[in-house]
């Protein structure tokens, strides 16, 4: 970890100063470095001792949040890492950042891994290791529930959709030729739609099912799904691949346990985790 950087070359330098005063060619030979412990990841025998600090957010429900805004952690992420962490006896330690500071904290070693919704992608990849998918998830176009013209993103052409302008959803939205009014977020779109100032909303799946959970909104529907999928999994440093095989044969377990189902449902009425 970077914050003990200095010290352990320091003791580093006195340990060599020590072996050549001594000159003893007898000597035992050390073992060879592991790659977690040259690399600054950490193994699961490290965290199985010491307890794995997970880097979250704490304000992103349903993921990670305080129940009632001040309540215990919880959230499908905290409950399935939880999950995870009894299953290979590790003892689970959350430490709450921003999400701008995620990453940082995870290359600086404050935490070892990341539960937080992280998409899988090629470019992060390069540079972190994540476990198997914990999450799946696509686009959807939302409509209202008596829609009949909408069932395909060809169907957006020349209708009006409500998006937050800085989103993906936006693109996808112009790309399939629809005009776009612009909002802040979810809960805006569907006040809109309602009121028949739009025709449709373009979002992440999981933002519907989330909402239909405590709503039940009967008003509106999904009229059609990308066959794009996106995928979220834990993230840690390079070099800790025993924690990240660990957690890939807990994750398996889990889902064939029906863990994943049980804790997916509670949160989105679906099973989001495959």
């Amino acid at each position: 970890m970077s914050f003990r950087r200095h010290s352990a070359l320091a003791v580093t330098g006195i340990a060599a100063l020590a072996l050549a005063a001594c000159g003893n060619d007898s000597a035992e030979p050390t073992a060879e470095p592991t790659a977690e412990e040259t690399s600054g990841g950490v193994s699961l025998e490290q965290v199985q001792e010491s307890g794995l600090t997970v880097g979250t957010e704490g304000t992103y429900r349903p993921f990670t949040f305080h129940e009632g805004g001040s309540g215990d952690l919880t959230g499908y992420d905290v409950e399935i890492i939880e999950a995870v962490g009894e299953k290979l006896d590790i003892d689970i330690q959350f430490q709450e950042t921003q999400w701008d500071a995620m990453f940082a904290g995870l290359d600086a070693g404050r935490f070892d891994v990341i539960a937080n919704q992280v998409s899988i992608t090629e470019e992060r990849q390069q540079n972190y290791l994540f476990s198997e998918p914990y999450t799946v998830s696509n686009g959807v176009i939302v409509t209202l529930a008596d829609n009949d013209e909408i069932s395909s993103f060809d169907d957006l052409d020349g209708k009006t959709t409500a998006q937050s302008l800085t989103s993906n959803w936006y693109e996808l939205a112009t790309e399939s030729g629809a005009n776009v009014e612009g909002v802040e977020g979810w809960a805006q779109a569907v006040a809109l739609l309602e009121q028949g100032r739009v025709d449709a909303t373009i979002n992440d799946k999981l933002t519907f099912l989330d909402y239909q959970t405590t709503e039940d909104n009967e008003n509106i529907k999904i009229a059609a799904e990308t066959d794009d999928h996106s995928y979220a999994g834990f993230i840690f440093r390079q070099g800790s691949e025993t924690l990240v095989e660990a957690f890939d044969e807990a994750l398996a377990e889990l889902a064939e346990e029906g863990t994943l189902t049980e804790i997916s449902e509670k949160y989105f009425g679906a099973d989001v985790s495959q």
